[in-house]
C-alpha cells in the first residue's frame, strides 16, 4: 500500500489574472478548484504513475467532503478522518503570468482523539508499504507529531518519507525515515547557511543523515536535485529545460516520482531521475501530468555521482 498522510489539506482555488493590482477590483480570466496539500499532491502524482494509493489525514465539513470526492474521481482511495470540528481550509492562489501569490488559511485544529485515531489507522503498515508524511499540521499540533506517526510503521519495515519544514522535520528523524526531502530554501533555514551549490546541498543533507534520515533528497528547482543515499553515495542530476507554468506542487511530485522509481528498481540513481522527471513534468504542466509525460522526461535526465567538492563526476 502507498499511503499519504495530509494533516492539513485544502481545496485550492486558483485564479489566473492578466495582472494583479493590489487594492483594486481584479477580474480573473480563469478559475479552478482542485485538491491541495502536500500529501494530497503526492497521492495524485503517484496514482498517475500507476500506483494504488490511499490518501489519509484529516478532512472536515463540506469542503472536506468535496476534497474526498475530487480525489476519488482521480482514482485515489480516501481514508480521511474528521479533525473534530471545523471545515477543511480553502487556499487561494493568484497567478498573474509572472508570479504566484498564495494565501493559505490555517485550517481547523485536530482533537487528541483524532490524532489517536489517525495513528491507529496506520497500524497495519509495515514491510512492503510506503507512508508519506508531508506538509503543515493543524494549529495547536506539536512539532513531534510526524515522529509519532512515523515511528510504528518505520519500525515494522515500511518505507516512510517525510517532507516538512523546521522542527516538524527534525523531530521526525528519530524514527529513521527512509526518505526526507527538503528543498534548498528549507535546508538553508534549518542550518542558517545558503544552499546555492550542489556541494552545500550535499553538506546539509549529510547533517540530516547523521541525525537519522536514511536517504536525503534536496530539490533545487530548475537546477535539479541532489540525493545523498543511505550508503553515503551522493548523486546529482540537472532538471530538463522547459517553460514553468507553476512550481506549486512540483516538490511533492518529486517525492512521488522518487518513491515510484525506488519501488520499480530499488536503486538510488534511477529513483532520483524519476523524481526529477515527475517534478519537472508537474511544473511544466502547472499541475499533475500524465504518467506518459513523466516517462518522456525521464529519458532526458541522467544522475551522476557527486564528488565531495560538489563536482559532478
Amino acid at each position: 500500500m502507498f499511503c499519504t498522510v495530509t494533516c492539513n489539506p485544502s481545496l485550492d482555488y486558483t485564479l489566473s489574472l492578466p495582472s494583479l493590482c493590489v487594492g483594486q477590483v481584479n477580474r480573473a480570466a480563469a478559475a479552478a478548484l482542485t485538491p491541495g496539500g502536500k500529501g494530497v499532491n503526492v497521492a495524485r502524482m503517484a496514482r498517475r504513475l500507476g500506483l494504488p494509493v490511499r490518501a489519509a489525514g484529516f478532512a472536515g465539513g463540506f469542503t472536506g467532503d468535496a476534497l474526498a470526492r475530487a480525489l476519488a474521481e482521480e482514482g485515489v482511495e480516501t481514508a480521511f478522518l474528521a479533525p473534530g470540528t471545523g471545515c477543511t481550509r480553502i487556499n487561494v492562489k493568484l497567478l498573474d503570468g509572472r508570479t504566484a501569490t498564495e494565501l493559505n488559511a490555517p485550517g481547523p485544529a485536530a482533537a487528541e482523539s483524532a490524532w489517536e485515531a489517525l495513528e491507529s489507522s496506520l497500524a497495519g503498515l509495515g514491510a512492503g508499504d510506503v507512508l508519506v508524511l508531508s506538509g503543515s499540521v493543524p494549529p495547536g499540533a506539536g512539532q513531534g507529531v510526524y515522529g509519532r506517526l512515523a515511528a510504528g510503521p518505520a519500525a515494522r519495515g515500511a518505507l516512510v518519507a517525510v517532507d516538512a519544514e523546521g522542527p516538524l522535520l527534525l523531530q521526525a528523524l528519530a524514527a529513521r525515515p527512509f526518505l526526507v526531502k527538503p528543498n534548498r530554501e528549507e535546508l538553508a533555514a534549518l542550518f542558517g547557511q545558503p544552499v546555492d551549490t550542489f556541494a552545500r546541498a550535499r553538506a546539509g543533507a549529510a547533517r540530516l543523515q547523521a541525525a537519522g534520515a536514511r536517504h536525503v533528497l534536496v530539490s533545487m528547482g530548475a537546477d535539479g536535485a541532489v540525493l545523498l543515499a543511505e550508503d553515503g553515495t551522493c548523486y546529482a542530476a540537472v532538471a530538463p529545460s522547459g517553460a514553468v507554468r507553476s512550481a506549486v506542487g512540483a516538490g511533492d511530485a518529486m517525492v512521488a516520482g522518487f518513491l515510484a522509481g525506488w519501488l520499480a528498481g530499488g536503486a538510488p540513481a534511477p529513483a532520483l531521475c524519476w523524481g526529477i522527471a515527475a517534478g519537472s513534468a508537474w511544473a511544466f504542466a502547472g499541475g499533475p501530468p500524465s504518467g506518459e509525460t513523466v516517462r518522456r522526461f525521464l529519458g532526458q535526465i541522467a544522475a551522476k555521482p557527486l564528488a565531495t567538492g560538489g563536482e559532478i563526476e
